[in-house]
């Protein structure tokens, strides 16, 4: 009976074995269990975080696009997204207030009060001051217009020492003056008069391929060179415009052109497009150049050759002419001998 009451010890090995000896050993025990249970806090307070973060804040964000702004508000405050008009556009065969683009698009997973900015349509088109631009430069009078929201429409060159300088501006067929006061739509061109030196008419045609179309013309301006024809592909439009660049130019890169001549724009939403054209341009403009170098070269060669050949015409002509003298100073000197 004394063998059947007493306590059989734990097996080595076991559970109950292994908290035995850390029982034994109270130091051990009692580092364990604060170890255990600073492992369960951090596994309930991880458990407990994603609760809280992720239930009921994810949306998915509704396609605002096409429904006037304060639908697009009240839709956004059930699902408690956030609206942030910055930009707009005016499209006169869309209703004022309309929605035309946003970021985030629609069908995009986000958290509960992100912020959604859209573009809406404006019920007018904005209008803006006409800055005075005579009497400046190209360069100066082309980056006032374009921070006042406005562009050139045309560049009118006329003979003027004064070479890429503005000499006048027109608005609806109408002169500017100082004094005068003039707005106009936002994105419309003003018509530059600008004065051309006929012997120092001539400019390298700027890069605009893969360039969108207000850098594009930028650049053009810039080089005193009028915008043409644009050109777009099929599925651009006013609303993805702005994501549109331009692949193809009626001249060429690096070549030559003349003071207001114009250049026609083809753009794409096509980016493989736009590489594999920008690439061709570049390699066209390497070839222009060493052309024009090589050009450049054989003109001087034979600038020299002129000079060369004119000395020596002159040489010889001194030399000739002394000889004459010499002569005539001989048979002087004879006649009066006799």
């Amino acid at each position: 009976m004394e063998k059947r009451n007493r306590r059989r010890k734990p097996k080595q090995g076991t559970v109950a074995g292994l908290v035995a000896r850390l029982k034994s050993s109270p130091i051990a025990y009692h580092a364990v269990l604060i170890v255990l249970t600073v492992v369960a806090i951090l596994v309930a307070s991880s458990i407990l975080m994603n609760v809280v973060t992720r239930h009921g804040t994810h949306r998915t964000v509704p396609d605002f696009t096409g429904i006037l702004i304060a639908d697009a508000e009240r839709m956004a405050d059930r699902e408690r997204l956030e609206i942030i008009i910055n930009d707009s556009l005016f499209v006169p065969a869309y209703e004022g207030g309309m929605v035309l683009d946003q970021l985030p698009k629609g069908g995009v997973e986000v958290k509960a009060g992100r912020k959604i900015y859209v573009t809406i349509n404006s019920v007018r088109q904005k209008m803006v001051q006409v800055p005075y631009v005579a009497g400046r430069s190209l360069r100066q009078a082309k980056n006032m217009l374009e921070v006042a929201g406005l562009g050139i429409e045309r560049l009118e060159y006329v003979e003027d020492i004064a070479t890429n300088y503005v000499l006048s501006q027109m608005v609806d067929g109408r002169e500017l003056t100082a004094d005068m006061k003039v707005e106009i739509e936002m994105g419309s061109g003003v018509v530059l008069k600008v004065g051309a030196d006929p012997e120092k008419n001539t400019v390298i045609v700027p890069k605009a391929i893969g360039q969108g179309l207000e850098a594009a013309k930028s650049r053009l301006w810039e080089q005193g060179l009028n915008v043409g024809k644009i050109n777009m592909d099929e599925g651009i439009n006013l609303m993805n415009q702005k994501d549109a660049r331009v692949y193809r130019q009626s001249l060429a890169h690096n070549s030559g052109a003349h003071l207001g001549d114009k250049v026609d724009l083809w753009l794409t939403l096509d980016e493989k497009k736009v590489d594999s054209s920008s690439a061709e341009s570049d390699k066209r403009a390497q070839e222009l150049e060493e052309e024009r170098l090589e050009a450049e070269a054989a003109l001087r060669d034979s600038l020299e050759q002129a000079e060369t050949a004119g000395r020596a015409g002159g040489l010889l002509r001194s030399l000739f002419g002394a000889s004459e003298q010499t002569e005539e100073v001989t048979q002087t000197d004879e006649d009066e001998f006799f």
